[in-house]
Formats: structure tokens, sequence, C-alpha cells
């Protein structure tokens, strides 16, 4: 089991505590680029969940998502990206941006910002 970055993990705290969701990021993350803003786990959760809501065969998973009534952990696990692309070529997927969780353990590297591509 890998040892989380420290300052990666301090980062997705400070998105939780200050309930911030205009941080930008970029991650590696087993072999693909992820660029997006983090949002606080429960906006994330609860983001997810109207998606999910919204549509008539995936109602039933809507409930899985809003936040456990319990502690919050001692440190983030995870990051919660909002309006983010996975990078592909000359292009992010999806264009509009989608919501994805990543492992905090799974990141190989990172940096500060997001990338967009323009053919300018």
């Amino acid at each position: 089991m890998s040892k989380p970055d420290a300052l990666l993990v301090d980062l997705a705290a400070t998105v939780e505590a200050e309930q911030t969701h205009r941080m930008s990021l970029t991650v590696v993350t087993g072999g693909a680029v992820i660029t997006g803003l983090l949002a606080p786990e429960a906006v994330w959760r609860e983001r997810v969940s109207e998606v999910l809501t919204d549509s008539a065969e995936l109602r039933p998973f809507a409930r899985v998502f809003p936040l456990p009534a319990q502690k919050p952990a001692a440190d983030p696990t995870h990051l919660h990206f909002h309006l983010a692309r996975i990078l592909q070529g000359t292009m992010g997927i999806p264009e509009t941006g989608g919501m994805y969780r990543v492992a905090i353990d799974d990141v190989t590297a990172w940096t500060v910002g997001d990338f967009a591509y323009s053919e300018h």
C-alpha cells in the first residue's frame, strides 16, 4: 500500500474545509490525465445524485450518493472533480466536463491548474 501525497491530501482537505469548488487541478492516474475543478465531496455527491434522478433508467441509483451520516474521515481519501475532462489526443472527454472521483492513492503526478486545447 502506497503512502498518499501529503500535499495533495492537504489540498483536498482545504477544498473540504473551505467548501469551495473553484480549485483547478490536473492529475495523472492509471495512465489517464484528468483536468478540472475540485469540489467538496458532499457537493459532488449531490450533483451526481441529481443527474441520476433526472434519468428514468438510473433513478434508483441516486439513493446511493447522499453523504452518509457519519463522522468525516480525518483525511480525504478521494478527489472529487466536476467540470472535468479526460485528456485524449487533442480533445477533452467529455467536452462539457464530467464528474470524476479519483483515489488520492492512485494519483502518480499532479499540478495545480487545468489544461485545455486550442486550435489557435
